[in-house]
């Protein structure tokens, strides 16, 4: 995938980065398949599962930064909490 921006990817999601999903776990970006739509997979950064695949357009992941990892593994249901009540109004930033 080139630096441009990506409709199919619009968070610009690459391997390597550390992205929310659609249970709102924290993954380990290990493969994006872009045939056809972009499909990200990865590992859990909770509990090791995997491989855990979203759709980058259509599940909305977004990343996550590395220094908010340890807070998330802390509290996930708090974490997921939070998000849910972001996305219901609108706020996915």
């Amino acid at each position: 995938m080139s630096d441009a921006k990506d409709s199919r990817n619009p968070a610009g999601i690459r391997v390597g980065d550390i992205y929310e999903d659609c249970s709102f776990h924290p993954v380990f970006c290990t493969e994006i398949d872009d045939d056809g739509g972009v499909v990200l997979s990865g590992i859990s950064l909770i509990d090791g599962s995997y491989p855990r695949s979203c759709d980058a357009q259509h599940c909305g992941p977004i990343r996550i930064p590395v220094v908010d990892l340890v807070a998330i593994k802390q509290d996930l249901n708090g974490y997921a909490l939070r998000r849910k009540a972001e996305l219901r109004a609108g706020d996915n930033t």
